[in-house]
């Protein structure tokens, strides 16, 4: 831990940690401050932070910046060094992670606010701060608000949103009353084929976990799947987050039963005010029988959101989502720079061209040559 001098009230410290061990011991202090934080998602969570570390982190790259008001924390960005392809500091969570933000203490906002961007801008001085993934309202849209040196705003993920309602309430917003007959029905075949779910305990997540992973490769086998989904690593990652966030209510693995045996699992993420239905596995006889699997995991998401307000179903357009008539939200991408750093932004942008051209010219193409199985899942 390294205390960084900043213009903050004299009650308001600010470190960087870069030390595996101290951010491991930060646990308790972290879930209180994610608890204050109304913008957080589940994806600032420590138990998924830490294990996206362990999981993912290189030796030498992690770089907390932490916000204390006397020993409580009160702010932190939770950030790791990357060199390619620019040096930059990103987001803890990388790419299986679909929100990425700050934590601001609610009670602690403006002074709590102001010292932490001033950690941001010190960082900055060699290294441009790319903030990705950021969902509107979030935390670090207040940093960039601030920011006095060179920025920018880009569109990120689209993500798609459903207000946390009941199925019942959700079902009515479907478009027609043959649209929502369909779905009633699709639910009486659940129930005549003998579907039951149940909520797994805290000390048997690993293994819900490990048949989640299965059957995720069983849905998908011969068609496009997310690669890292199906590698240790991230296997290792699901594990040590899901316990710990179980147990302190920050997440639910529910598994789904016909004739006694486990067919499909699900994992739904939660902070106060969001859940979002995470990964799931159906093996595929639920298919073969005529079961609606989406309209099956819903039901069970829908009730684990009930006050939070949001029912997010995350990253991606697939057409099973839009049926529900969701509301697309896209996410944002924040770089921030000083005078001496602004080119690396400049190059950032460049980057964000290049893609957005290569994929516009692999829409072309898909639609000349036809639709293809592909899926983030």
């Amino acid at each position: 831990m390294t205390l960084i001098r900043t213009g903050a009230p004299a009650a308001y410290t600010a470190e960087l940690v870069t030390d595996e061990a101290a951010f491991a011991a930060l646990g308790p202090s972290w879930t209180r401050l994610h608890r204050r934080c109304s913008t957080a998602t589940p994806f600032q969570s420590h138990p998924w932070l830490h294990a996206w570390w362990r999981s993912y982190g290189r030796p030498g790259r992690l770089r907390l910046l932490l916000v204390r008001h006397g020993a409580d924390l009160v702010a932190a960005a939770p950030l790791t060094a990357v060199r390619h392809p620019l040096p930059a500091l990103v987001p803890l969570g990388g790419a299986i992670s679909d929100y990425g933000d700050v934590l601001v203490d609610d009670d602690h906002g403006d002074a709590a606010l102001t010292t932490l961007t001033e950690l941001l801008t010190a960082a900055a001085r060699t290294a441009l701060i790319d903030l990705r993934e950021v969902r509107p309202g979030g935390a670090a849209e207040r940093i960039y608000d601030r920011w006095s040196g060179p920025r920018r705003r880009v569109e990120d993920s689209l993500c798609l949103e459903l207000p946390a309602a009941p199925l019942a309430d959700l079902v009515a917003r479907l478009p027609s009353a043959k649209a929502q007959q369909r779905v009633r029905a699709k639910l009486r075949k659940l129930d005549a084929l003998g579907v039951r779910r149940r909520t797994v305990a805290p000390d048997e997540v690993a293994g819900a976990l490990g048949r989640l992973l299965d059957l995720h490769r069983l849905q998908w086998r011969g068609r496009g799947v997310t690669g890292e989904h199906l590698r240790p690593r991230f296997r290792d990652h699901l594990v040590r987050a899901a316990g710990p966030m179980v147990r302190s209510g920050d997440a639910v693995v529910t598994e789904f039963l016909l004739d006694g045996e486990v067919v499909a699992v699900d994992l739904t993420l939660l902070s106060p005010r969001l859940a979002g239905g995470y990964l799931y596995g159906a093996h595929p006889c639920l298919r073969e029988r005529r079961a609606d699997v989406a309209v099956m995991l819903l039901d069970a998401c829908a009730g684990y959101a009930a006050g939070r307000g949001t029912l997010s179903l995350l990253r991606g357009d697939e057409p099973y989502k839009r049926h529900w008539r969701p509301e697309p939200v896209v996410n944002q991408r924040l770089l921030l720079a000083r005078r001496r750093t602004a080119p690396l932004l400049t190059a950032a942008l460049c980057e964000v061209a290049a893609r957005r051209h290569a994929k516009e010219l692999l829409r072309r193409r898909a639609a000349v040559s036809g639709p293809a199985t592909t899926s983030r899942a």
